[in-house]
């Protein structure tokens, strides 16, 4: 399962989250994606043994030990990869729903001409 986890569409979320916030936890980053904090741990621990992210320990302001969470140069690679298949996947898309949207519009304006006509 680790070995595809890289295509999982929340991936890219995970990783923009702690690039902007590496001291974020776990239970925090699992509260602001709305997943659950297993599936947090588990993305986490896939991307450290991947070599995308590395985990590093602090203290935090209650003394308690923490980590902070920082991309690697592999990481930031997998990052923009992440971007260009997300940016052509929702183009694709867009491009699909915009001649679904012009479908409906035409057969709606086919039904409000003959009942205009009755």
């Amino acid at each position: 399962m680790k070995s595809d986890i890289l295509t999982h569409e929340k991936i890219l979320s995970v990783i923009k989250e702690l690039e902007q916030n590496p001291a974020l936890t776990q239970r925090v980053l699992a509260q602001k994606l709305e997943i659950s904090l297993g599936k947090v741990n588990f993305f986490i621990n896939a991307l450290i043994d991947k070599g995308i992210i590395e985990a590093k320990n602090f203290k935090n302001v209650k003394n308690k030990l923490a980590y902070t969470y920082l991309l690697t140069p592999e990481g930031l690679r997998l990052k923009f990869q992440l971007i260009r298949q997300f940016l052509d996947c929702k183009t694709r898309e867009y491009e699909r729903l915009k001649v679904e949207l012009e479908a409906y519009k035409g057969m709606l304006l086919a039904c409000q001409n003959t009942e205009a006509q009755s």
